[in-house]
Protein backbone atom coordinates (compact mmCIF):
# COMPACT_ATOMS: atom_id res chain seq x y z
CA UNK A 1 0.00 0.00 0.00
CA UNK A 2 1.68 3.09 -1.33
CA UNK A 3 -0.97 5.67 -2.32
CA UNK A 4 -1.72 6.75 0.80
CA UNK A 5 0.80 9.54 0.57
CA UNK A 6 2.10 11.12 -2.85
CA UNK A 7 3.89 14.10 -3.84
CA UNK A 8 1.96 15.97 -7.07
CA UNK A 9 2.51 19.21 -8.69
CA UNK A 10 3.88 20.63 -5.67
CA UNK A 11 1.26 19.23 -3.41
CA UNK A 12 1.18 16.49 -0.62
CA UNK A 13 -1.78 14.37 -0.95
CA UNK A 14 -2.65 12.07 1.96
CA UNK A 15 -5.06 9.49 1.91
CA UNK A 16 -7.89 10.85 5.38
CA UNK A 17 -7.29 7.75 7.37
CA UNK A 18 -9.98 9.13 9.83
CA UNK A 19 -12.54 7.63 6.79
CA UNK A 20 -11.47 4.58 6.75
CA UNK A 21 -12.30 1.64 6.10
CA UNK A 22 -15.65 2.68 4.58
CA UNK A 23 -14.47 5.96 2.73
CA UNK A 24 -11.25 7.06 0.26
CA UNK A 25 -10.87 10.94 0.73
CA UNK A 26 -8.02 12.62 -0.08
CA UNK A 27 -6.63 16.28 1.70
CA UNK A 28 -4.37 18.09 -0.82
CA UNK A 29 -1.87 20.29 1.34
CA UNK A 30 -0.68 23.10 -0.59
CA UNK A 31 0.90 24.72 2.54
CA UNK A 32 2.58 24.62 5.98
CA UNK A 33 -0.82 25.21 7.45
CA UNK A 34 -2.44 22.19 5.75
CA UNK A 35 0.85 19.73 7.03
CA UNK A 36 0.20 21.09 10.58
CA UNK A 37 -3.85 20.34 10.42
CA UNK A 38 -3.48 16.75 8.73
CA UNK A 39 -0.80 15.73 11.48
CA UNK A 40 -2.72 17.65 14.52
CA UNK A 41 -5.97 16.40 13.74
CA UNK A 42 -5.30 12.77 13.27
CA UNK A 43 -5.90 12.72 8.98
CA UNK A 44 -2.23 11.12 9.04
CA UNK A 45 -0.84 9.09 12.41
CA UNK A 46 2.03 6.50 12.86
CA UNK A 47 5.79 7.99 14.37
CA UNK A 48 7.10 7.23 10.70
CA UNK A 49 4.75 8.57 8.59
CA UNK A 50 4.51 11.43 10.73
CA UNK A 51 8.06 12.13 10.14
CA UNK A 52 7.98 11.69 5.98
CA UNK A 53 4.87 14.23 6.30
CA UNK A 54 6.58 16.58 8.37
CA UNK A 55 9.46 16.88 6.12
CA UNK A 56 7.48 17.20 3.21
CA UNK A 57 5.61 20.32 5.60
CA UNK A 58 9.07 21.69 5.13
CA UNK A 59 9.61 21.96 1.97
CA UNK A 60 5.92 23.23 1.10
CA UNK A 61 7.15 26.10 4.22
CA UNK A 62 10.12 27.36 2.39
CA UNK A 63 8.65 27.07 -1.03
CA UNK A 64 5.56 29.52 0.56
CA UNK A 65 7.79 31.73 2.24
CA UNK A 66 9.82 32.18 -1.32
CA UNK A 67 6.62 33.24 -2.98
CA UNK A 68 6.06 35.96 -0.52
CA UNK A 69 9.58 36.94 0.46
CA UNK A 70 11.76 35.92 -2.46
CA UNK A 71 13.94 34.53 0.01
CA UNK A 72 14.59 32.97 2.88
CA UNK A 73 16.84 32.67 6.45
CA UNK A 74 17.38 30.53 8.70
CA UNK A 75 15.16 32.22 11.01
CA UNK A 76 12.50 31.16 8.79
CA UNK A 77 13.66 27.76 8.60
CA UNK A 78 13.30 27.29 12.81
CA UNK A 79 10.08 28.70 12.52
CA UNK A 80 8.75 26.29 10.00
CA UNK A 81 10.39 23.45 12.22
CA UNK A 82 8.87 25.11 15.61
CA UNK A 83 4.99 25.00 14.00
CA UNK A 84 5.22 21.36 13.00
CA UNK A 85 7.68 20.14 16.20
CA UNK A 86 4.27 21.04 18.18
CA UNK A 87 1.77 19.41 16.00
CA UNK A 88 2.46 15.33 18.33
CA UNK A 89 5.15 15.28 20.98
CA UNK A 90 5.64 11.70 21.69
CA UNK A 91 6.57 10.37 18.21
CA UNK A 92 10.45 11.42 17.96
CA UNK A 93 10.94 10.60 14.25
CA UNK A 94 9.31 13.62 13.68
CA UNK A 95 11.94 15.61 15.06
CA UNK A 96 14.69 13.22 13.39
CA UNK A 97 12.69 14.39 10.03
CA UNK A 98 13.06 18.26 10.92
CA UNK A 99 16.90 17.67 12.37
CA UNK A 100 17.47 16.11 8.75
CA UNK A 101 15.93 18.77 6.38
CA UNK A 102 17.30 21.55 8.63
CA UNK A 103 20.73 19.76 7.89
CA UNK A 104 19.83 19.77 4.42
CA UNK A 105 18.50 23.45 4.13
CA UNK A 106 22.41 24.46 5.28
CA UNK A 107 23.80 22.27 2.76
CA UNK A 108 21.72 23.50 0.10
CA UNK A 109 20.87 26.83 1.17
CA UNK A 110 23.35 28.84 -1.54
CA UNK A 111 22.03 26.70 -4.40
CA UNK A 112 19.71 28.03 -6.59
CA UNK A 113 17.54 24.81 -6.71
CA UNK A 114 17.29 24.90 -3.54
CA UNK A 115 13.85 24.49 -3.23
CA UNK A 116 13.93 21.23 -5.48
CA UNK A 117 16.77 20.05 -3.45
CA UNK A 118 14.55 20.21 0.14
CA UNK A 119 11.66 18.36 -1.70
CA UNK A 120 14.23 16.05 -3.07
CA UNK A 121 15.13 15.46 0.83
CA UNK A 122 12.13 14.95 1.97
CA UNK A 123 11.11 11.96 -0.91
CA UNK A 124 14.06 10.53 -0.18
CA UNK A 125 13.37 10.52 3.59
CA UNK A 126 9.63 8.88 2.42
CA UNK A 127 11.57 6.19 -0.07
CA UNK A 128 14.08 5.50 2.68
CA UNK A 129 11.71 4.66 5.28
CA UNK A 130 9.57 1.91 2.61
CA UNK A 131 13.05 0.02 1.96
CA UNK A 132 13.93 0.04 5.88
CA UNK A 133 10.14 -1.22 6.64
CA UNK A 134 10.98 -3.96 4.41
CA UNK A 135 14.44 -4.66 5.41
CA UNK A 136 13.42 -5.12 8.61
CA UNK A 137 10.53 -6.88 7.87
CA UNK A 138 12.28 -9.53 5.94
CA UNK A 139 14.32 -10.00 9.61
CA UNK A 140 11.41 -10.45 11.61
CA UNK A 141 9.37 -12.90 9.97
CA UNK A 142 12.22 -15.09 10.98
CA UNK A 143 11.01 -14.76 14.53
CA UNK A 144 7.87 -15.81 13.32
CA UNK A 145 6.48 -19.96 13.09
CA UNK A 146 4.31 -21.71 10.97
CA UNK A 147 0.42 -21.93 12.30
CA UNK A 148 1.58 -18.75 14.88
CA UNK A 149 -1.24 -16.94 16.67
CA UNK A 150 0.03 -13.15 16.61
CA UNK A 151 -1.83 -10.52 18.55
CA UNK A 152 -0.90 -6.79 17.75
CA UNK A 153 -1.99 -3.39 19.04
CA UNK A 154 -2.99 -0.13 17.19
CA UNK A 155 -1.66 0.09 13.54
CA UNK A 156 1.93 -0.17 12.43
CA UNK A 157 0.91 -1.09 8.73
CA UNK A 158 1.81 0.81 6.06
CA UNK A 159 -0.59 3.25 6.69
CA UNK A 160 1.59 4.21 9.83
CA UNK A 161 5.16 4.67 7.54
CA UNK A 162 5.90 5.80 3.95
CA UNK A 163 4.54 2.24 3.08
CA UNK A 164 4.88 -1.63 3.72
CA UNK A 165 4.97 -1.08 7.57
CA UNK A 166 6.58 -2.42 10.62
CA UNK A 167 4.69 -4.80 13.20
CA UNK A 168 2.25 -5.15 10.17
CA UNK A 169 5.07 -5.51 7.79
CA UNK A 170 6.53 -8.21 9.82
CA UNK A 171 3.29 -10.02 9.39
CA UNK A 172 3.32 -9.54 5.50
CA UNK A 173 6.42 -10.77 5.01
CA UNK A 174 6.16 -14.09 6.72
CA UNK A 175 2.71 -14.09 5.30
CA UNK A 176 4.28 -13.70 1.39
CA UNK A 177 6.67 -16.46 2.68
CA UNK A 178 4.04 -19.13 3.02
CA UNK A 179 3.75 -19.09 6.40
CA UNK A 180 -0.27 -20.02 7.82
CA UNK A 181 -0.13 -17.36 10.18
CA UNK A 182 -3.49 -16.03 12.21
CA UNK A 183 -3.60 -12.11 13.70
CA UNK A 184 -5.73 -11.21 16.48
CA UNK A 185 -6.00 -7.07 16.09
CA UNK A 186 -7.19 -5.35 19.50
CA UNK A 187 -10.34 -2.82 18.41
CA UNK A 188 -7.54 0.29 20.40
CA UNK A 189 -9.98 2.55 21.35
CA UNK A 190 -11.00 5.08 21.70
CA UNK A 191 -9.40 5.67 17.79
CA UNK A 192 -10.30 2.29 16.52
CA UNK A 193 -6.66 2.09 14.61
CA UNK A 194 -7.30 -1.71 14.91
CA UNK A 195 -10.34 -2.42 14.17
CA UNK A 196 -10.26 0.44 11.50
CA UNK A 197 -7.10 0.19 9.68
CA UNK A 198 -5.25 -2.90 11.21
CA UNK A 199 -8.08 -5.30 10.10
CA UNK A 200 -8.09 -3.51 6.80
CA UNK A 201 -4.98 -3.43 5.56
CA UNK A 202 -4.29 -7.35 6.39
CA UNK A 203 -7.70 -8.57 5.14
CA UNK A 204 -7.11 -6.59 1.45
CA UNK A 205 -3.53 -9.09 1.94
CA UNK A 206 -5.49 -11.99 2.62
CA UNK A 207 -4.15 -12.61 6.06
CA UNK A 208 -6.31 -14.32 8.49
CA UNK A 209 -7.57 -11.44 11.12
CA UNK A 210 -9.98 -11.33 14.14
CA UNK A 211 -10.64 -8.23 15.94
CA UNK A 212 -11.06 -8.28 20.06
CA UNK A 213 -12.10 -5.99 22.11
CA UNK A 214 -8.96 -4.49 23.83
CA UNK A 215 -10.31 -5.86 27.25
CA UNK A 216 -9.67 -9.51 25.86
CA UNK A 217 -5.94 -9.69 26.22
CA UNK A 218 -4.95 -11.07 29.66
CA UNK A 219 -8.39 -13.72 28.69
CA UNK A 220 -6.67 -14.49 25.64
CA UNK A 221 -3.18 -15.02 26.94
CA UNK A 222 -4.23 -17.01 29.80
CA UNK A 223 -6.08 -19.47 27.58
CA UNK A 224 -2.96 -19.93 25.43
CA UNK A 225 -4.69 -17.93 22.22
CA UNK A 226 -1.44 -16.36 21.42
CA UNK A 227 1.78 -17.37 20.52
CA UNK A 228 3.73 -13.66 19.98
CA UNK A 229 2.68 -9.99 20.10
CA UNK A 230 4.29 -7.71 17.75
CA UNK A 231 3.93 -3.84 18.06
CA UNK A 232 5.46 -0.62 16.57
CA UNK A 233 6.53 1.73 18.63
CA UNK A 234 6.70 5.87 18.60
CA UNK A 235 9.65 6.56 20.69
CA UNK A 236 12.76 4.13 22.23
CA UNK A 237 14.55 5.23 24.92
CA UNK A 238 18.96 4.06 24.79
CA UNK A 239 17.81 1.39 27.40
CA UNK A 240 15.02 0.33 25.16
CA UNK A 241 11.83 0.83 27.40
CA UNK A 242 9.24 1.95 24.54
CA UNK A 243 6.51 4.38 23.98
CA UNK A 244 3.80 3.04 21.92
CA UNK A 245 -0.23 3.36 21.70
CA UNK A 246 -2.16 3.17 25.13
CA UNK A 247 -2.71 -0.02 26.27
CA UNK A 248 0.65 -1.84 25.00
CA UNK A 249 2.40 -2.16 28.75
CA UNK A 250 -0.98 -3.97 29.21
CA UNK A 251 -0.31 -6.56 27.08
CA UNK A 252 3.43 -6.53 27.65
CA UNK A 253 2.47 -7.17 31.33
CA UNK A 254 0.01 -9.99 30.26
CA UNK A 255 2.68 -11.59 27.46
CA UNK A 256 5.63 -11.28 30.42
CA UNK A 257 3.17 -13.49 32.87
CA UNK A 258 2.34 -16.45 30.38
CA UNK A 259 5.74 -16.17 29.11
CA UNK A 260 4.89 -15.08 25.51
CA UNK A 261 7.32 -13.28 23.33
CA UNK A 262 6.70 -9.53 22.75
CA UNK A 263 8.31 -7.86 19.57
CA UNK A 264 8.79 -4.19 18.79
CA UNK A 265 8.91 -3.72 14.99
CA UNK A 266 10.71 0.22 14.23
CA UNK A 267 13.25 1.65 12.27
CA UNK A 268 16.33 3.21 13.62
CA UNK A 269 15.09 6.78 13.30
CA UNK A 270 12.14 5.60 16.00
CA UNK A 271 15.11 5.06 18.52
CA UNK A 272 15.75 8.14 20.74
CA UNK A 273 19.61 8.20 21.14
CA UNK A 274 19.22 11.59 23.99
CA UNK A 275 17.50 9.84 26.47
CA UNK A 276 18.57 7.33 28.63
CA UNK A 277 15.37 5.94 29.56
CA UNK A 278 11.28 6.01 29.30
CA UNK A 279 10.96 8.40 32.11
CA UNK A 280 11.63 11.30 29.98
CA UNK A 281 9.45 10.65 26.93
CA UNK A 282 6.75 13.30 26.71
CA UNK A 283 3.47 11.44 26.63
CA UNK A 284 0.28 13.02 24.91
CA UNK A 285 -2.76 13.80 26.23
CA UNK A 286 -5.21 14.15 23.90
CA UNK A 287 -9.00 15.69 24.25
CA UNK A 288 -11.18 13.87 26.25
CA UNK A 289 -13.78 14.35 23.28
CA UNK A 290 -12.39 11.87 21.60
CA UNK A 291 -13.49 9.67 24.50
CA UNK A 292 -17.04 10.24 24.90
CA UNK A 293 -17.83 10.71 21.20
CA UNK A 294 -17.32 8.03 18.44
CA UNK A 295 -18.57 9.92 14.95
CA UNK A 296 -19.72 12.42 16.60
CA UNK A 297 -21.98 10.89 18.51
CA UNK A 298 -21.93 11.08 22.38
CA UNK A 299 -21.16 7.86 24.86
CA UNK A 300 -21.92 9.23 28.44
CA UNK A 301 -23.03 12.64 29.28
CA UNK A 302 -21.60 15.96 28.81
CA UNK A 303 -20.76 17.02 32.36
CA UNK A 304 -18.81 13.42 33.06
CA UNK A 305 -15.24 13.90 32.54
CA UNK A 306 -12.96 12.00 30.52
CA UNK A 307 -9.27 11.37 29.84
CA UNK A 308 -7.07 9.83 27.37
CA UNK A 309 -3.57 9.44 27.20
CA UNK A 310 -2.28 8.83 23.50
CA UNK A 311 0.81 6.68 25.03
CA UNK A 312 2.12 4.52 27.43
CA UNK A 313 5.86 3.38 28.39
CA UNK A 314 6.91 -0.78 27.92
CA UNK A 315 9.62 -1.24 30.35
CA UNK A 316 12.69 -2.86 28.30
CA UNK A 317 12.44 -6.23 30.67
CA UNK A 318 9.30 -7.24 28.91
CA UNK A 319 10.56 -6.68 25.45
CA UNK A 320 11.91 -9.69 24.16
CA UNK A 321 13.87 -8.50 20.87
CA UNK A 322 13.66 -5.19 18.82
CA UNK A 323 13.14 -5.68 14.97
CA UNK A 324 15.25 -2.79 13.21
CA UNK A 325 16.46 -2.95 9.18
CA UNK A 326 19.77 -3.11 10.37
CA UNK A 327 18.95 -6.77 12.38
CA UNK A 328 16.99 -8.05 15.48
CA UNK A 329 18.99 -6.31 18.43
CA UNK A 330 18.66 -8.43 21.43
CA UNK A 331 19.71 -8.31 25.31
CA UNK A 332 21.51 -6.09 26.75
CA UNK A 333 19.35 -3.62 24.99
CA UNK A 334 21.53 -0.58 25.96
CA UNK A 335 24.71 -2.07 24.85
CA UNK A 336 23.31 -2.75 21.11
CA UNK A 337 20.80 0.33 20.67
CA UNK A 338 24.02 2.45 20.93
CA UNK A 339 25.70 0.55 18.18
CA UNK A 340 23.14 1.68 16.15
CA UNK A 341 24.42 4.84 15.80
CA UNK A 342 27.98 4.38 15.69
Amino acid sequence: MTDHIYWKDGSLYLLDQRALPFKKTYLQCKGLKDIVYAIKSMVVRGAPLIGIVAAYGVALGIQEILASKGRIKDDDIDKICEKLAKTRPTAVNLFWALERMKNAFRQYSNKADMPDLMTDEAIAIHVEDIENNRMLSLYGSELIDDGDTILTHCNAGALATGGYGTALGVIRAAHAGGKKIKVIATETRPYLQGARLTAWELYEEGVDVEIVPDNHVGFLCYNKGIDKVIVGADRIALNGDTANKIGTYMIALCASRYKIPFFVAAPVSTFDRNINNGAYIPIEERDSREVKYIHGKPLTLEAIKARYYSFDITPERYVSNFITEKGIIEKPFKKYIKMLFS
